[in-house]
């Protein structure tokens, strides 16, 4: 292996630790974000009082922590599959952590201002492009350079790439929801595993 290879495959480690970092202070923070009972003064007489006058905060905060989650371990998926990285790729990812944290931007937006439809499309269109950064990089890296994993098929590669438009398609899909108010919206995000489950079966075919 030469030096440059060397260089390429220690890039690919560090960029793994640093996205890996990022994604775990994302979580934590959405947790920070959930109200307690020192917030603006309220009190409450019991924990059930607390969920049941804040129940959308919480709520929100659960929905945006499993979209976290998703996108985290779509990350792992793709980032396992390669053998290394180079400066074009690792700015891709970049790119993809800088939407993370405005995805939590936007969450934070709407737990502190109060969730309108502007936040709600705010989050759905910054979900978008953590998708659309993880296709594009795992379309650059199939592509454009040669840093796949060399025990990955060309059929296995093509499908993987394939399968993880899922999730910037269902993100698109919530945007017109954002409009349609609170609850609409919510609910289409649990299209999620019926889109996902449309990859899997159109590969099959």
């Amino acid at each position: 292996m030469s030096m440059q290879e060397k260089r390429c495959t220690l890039q690919l480690t560090r960029l793994v630790r640093v996205m890996d970092v990022v994604f775990a202070i994302v979580i934590w923070r959405l947790f920070m974000l959930l109200p307690r009972p020192t917030d603006n003064g309220a009190e409450w007489d019991s924990v059930w009082a607390m969920l049941q006058e804040e129940w959308f905060s919480f709520f929100y905060v659960l929905l945006g922590t499993v979209i976290v989650i998703i996108y985290w371990l779509q990350n792992n998926s793709l980032l396992g599959n390669l053998k290394k990285t180079n400066s074009v790729h690792t700015g891709i990812s970049i790119f993809q952590l800088l939407f993370v944290l405005m995805f939590l931007y936007a969450i934070n937006s709407g737990v502190v201002l109060g969730a309108g439809a502007d936040s709600r499309m705010f989050e759905s269109v910054t979900a978008m492009m953590i998708g659309v950064m993880a296709w594009l990089g795992w379309y650059y890296a199939m592509r454009k350079a040669d840093l796949l994993d060399a025990e990955l098929s060309k059929e296995e590669a093509e499908h993987i790439l394939q399968k993880n438009l899922a999730e910037p398609i269902t993100a698109v899909i919530t945007i017109p929801f954002a409009f349609m108010g609170a609850v609409a919206w919510e609910l289409s995000w649990f299209l999620y595993p019926f889109i996902k489950y449309f990859f899997s079966r159109f590969k099959k075919r």
